[in-house]
């Protein structure tokens, strides 16, 4: 009875632990709403970016779906679904996007990690975000059946990628909010339940419709190069990453595999 006590008490303790993470990630990520009374650790909350990217994908597939049965058109409905993305984050990754390229845009590489410490937007910030809504909004309105797959693949992809470059490559500052993943210990075996709970998604778009084994490649192994080159990208531009590259990976690898999606999901 005593070790069933030990061992009750240790399962217990372990999903209370998850759940404290799982309610920090949404908080951290995220401009949900969570109850001042949850118990919040922000100790390795990038192991569950990918599941809170396909929680978030999922809930712009109900609001796309519902606009649908509302009557709404295509082009409008697909402007809406890419804003509330944006206001599901707080702008939270396109933030860092446009920091990104205001940084890169600096001819002095010694000066990028100032540039993009400013708060202030310039120029080629500007243009970064205005690329990035064009280009999602353009390619999901391309995309006209199984659009919710669509918008959980490119989010959960995308968080995988912040994951692969938080993991891979050092930080570059010593203090900021991506400084909190660096902190967490993560090793390559937390890329694993991220990548199969993504490949898992390509699986079920087969099980949907078996004819559509090219959309279920695409999203499979688009989703995880462009999520993986990415990051390596940025790293070689700056020698490593900070928070705001970590959401510029989020933000270019949602648009370039919406951009790829849109080429092969059925028209």
């Amino acid at each position: 009875m005593t070790k069933k006590k030990h061992w009750t008490k240790r399962v217990w303790g372990f999903w209370q632990q998850q759940t404290a993470t799982l309610a920090a990630a949404i908080a951290f990520y995220t401009c949900l709403p969570v109850p001042s009374s949850w118990t919040l650790a922000f100790r390795g909350i990038a192991r569950l970016a990918p599941v809170i990217g396909l929680m978030i994908g999922g809930m712009l597939g109900l609001l796309d779906s519902g606009l649908q049965l509302l009557g709404m058109p295509v082009l409008t409905k697909s402007v809406l679904v890419i804003l509330a993305g944006i206001a599901l984050t707080g702008g939270l990754h396109l933030d860092g996007a446009m920091d990104t390229a205001d940084g890169l845009a600096t001819p002095d590489p010694k000066r990028r990690l100032e540039v993009m410490s400013d708060s202030l937007t310039g120029a080629f910030g500007a243009m970064a975000a205005i690329a990035i809504i064009l280009l999602k909004t353009a390619a999901l309105h391309d995309i006209q059946t199984h659009r919710w797959l669509a918008l959980m693949a490119v989010a959960g992809w995308g968080r995988w990628g912040q994951l692969v470059a938080i993991i891979c490559y050092p930080y570059l500052k010593p203090t900021g909010k991506g400084a909190i993943h660096k902190e967490s210990n993560l090793s390559a075996r937390d890329l694993i339940p991220g990548l199969l709970l993504l490949l898992s998604l390509s699986g079920f778009l087969l099980i949907l419709d078996s004819d559509r084994w090219l959309m279920s490649a695409g999203m499979a192994f688009g989703g995880s190069a462009i999520a993986v080159l990415t990051g390596a990208w940025f790293n070689y531009k700056l020698g490593g990453h900070t928070g705001d590259t970590y959401g510029a990976v989020v933000e270019w690898t949602e648009a370039l595999l919406l951009c790829l999606l849109a080429g092969i999901f059925p028209k």
